[in-house]
């Protein structure tokens, strides 16, 4: 790891709500919900940890990263930017300790899904611990 002192980000990500459109957050499909707008799903936890760990990294914001100037990541999924990120981040040498993303808003309910949100999004060391956690 590049240097030896724990580096941190904060992450945030906003997208404006949309009818026209599934809602993606966490890496899930919230059927029956009103989707979020935006360059590529508008998954905004998704968003948040991959800006977060980007800001760490100092590899610049997300839409440096994957903003509108970078066509191929048009209508990308949230859990492609984070293999992405989680890449970037590796081949800059450094390992992610732990990412907590916080989702605040009325619907939907998600707390009975952060279990399910943070499955398979994480990146693990020796295969089994998790790093990635999604809380309501």
């Amino acid at each position: 790891m590049p240097g030896s002192v724990p580096r941190v980000g904060i992450g945030v990500d906003v997208h404006p709500l949309t009818s026209s459109r599934e809602l993606y957050l966490a890496g899930l499909l919230w059927p029956g919900e009103a989707g979020l707008d935006g360059h590529s799903d508008g998954d905004v936890a998704s968003h948040a940890i991959c800006a977060a760990l980007l800001s760490a990294a100092g590899l610049g914001d997300l839409g440096a990263n994957f903003g509108t100037s970078r066509p191929e990541w048009a209508g990308a999924s949230g859990v492609a930017l984070l293999r992405e990120t989680f890449r970037l981040i590796s081949d800059a040498g450094f390992v992610i300790g732990n990412v907590v993303v916080q989702v605040i808003g009325n619907r939907p309910r998600v707390a009975p899904r952060t279990l399910v949100a943070a499955d398979g999004r994480s990146p693990r060391h020796d295969g089994r611990s998790r790093r990635v956690r999604c809380d309501a």
